[in-house]
């Protein structure tokens, strides 16, 4: 009989959000090393393997780019834009 080892359920839990975390901060990085963006008013939040960009930037041209460096971190289809144009 094989046996797998698996995370007792509180340390997949921990996993899941060190592993949200990270992604996070990729995302965060990604967006304010672009030197095309100014991403001081962008939230990022992690959702599983998810992202959402909310907040602010100056027109719109900001919040496709924004989109754009969030998706080459992430993946296409896992970013959900909820940015605003002020």
């Amino acid at each position: 009989m094989l046996r797998f080892h698996s995370l007792p359920p509180h340390e997949e839990a921990r996993m899941t959000d060190h592993n949200a975390a990270a992604l996070r901060a990729s995302v965060e990085s990604a967006l304010h090393a672009a030197a095309d963006l100014d991403a001081t008013d962008i939230i990022v939040i992690s959702v599983g393997s998810s992202v959402i960009l909310e907040g602010f930037v100056r027109q719109w041209g900001d919040s496709v780019r924004a989109l754009a460096i969030a998706e080459e971190v992430v993946g296409s289809g896992y970013v959900h834009c909820r940015l605003l144009v002020r």
